[in-house]
C-alpha cells in the first residue's frame, strides 16, 4: 500500500512540474533598431559596438545573440528613410530584455552607439522567435 502511495504522488509531482514548466516557458525575442549612423563616425560606432556594447549585453542573463548589420541594398520596395544600419538584439524572453534595458551598464553602454548616429528618432521593432 505505501509502495502504491509513493508512486502516485511521485507521479502527481512529475505532471505537476510539466505543467508549471509549459506555464512558464517562454518564446525567445529578437529586438530589430534601424539606425542612421554618421558615416563619418561608423568606424567608431562598430569598435564600441564590438568592445563596449556586444560584450556587456553578453554577459547579462538570458541574451543570445546580438548583431549589427550595415544595409548592402534594398531588393524589393525601399529601405527605411535614413537608415544604413540594423541593430539586432535577442534574449532569452522579453523580461530578460527589460531587465537588460533597466541595468545601469545599458545606461552606460548604450551611449556609445547613440552618439555616433544622425538622428536619435530610430524605428524599434519588438519580434517573438517561433
Amino acid at each position: 500500500m505505501k509502495r502504491r502511495k509513493y508512486l502516485k504522488t511521485m507521479l502527481a509531482v512529475a505532471a505537476g512540474m510539466r505543467s508549471g514548466m509549459a506555464q512558464t516557458k517562454q518564446r525567445p525575442i529578437e529586438l530589430h533598431v534601424d539606425l542612421s549612423v554618421d558615416p563619418a563616425k561608423e568606424k567608431e560606432m562598430l569598435k564600441n559596438f564590438r568592445t563596449i556594447f556586444r560584450p556587456a549585453a553578453s554577459k547579462q542573463p538570458g541574451f543570445i545573440d546580438a548583431k549589427m548589420l550595415k544595409l548592402a541594398s534594398a531588393l524589393q520596395n525601399s529601405a527605411p528613410a535614413g537608415s544604413n544600419y540594423r541593430f539586432m538584439i535577442s534574449f532569452q524572453s522579453e523580461e530578460h530584455r527589460k531587465k537588460w534595458v533597466a541595468a545601469p551598464v545599458h545606461q552606460e553602454v548604450w551611449p556609445a552607439i547613440e552618439n555616433t548616429l544622425k538622428s536619435k528618432d530610430y524605428t524599434i521593432l519588438l519580434y517573438e522567435v517561433s
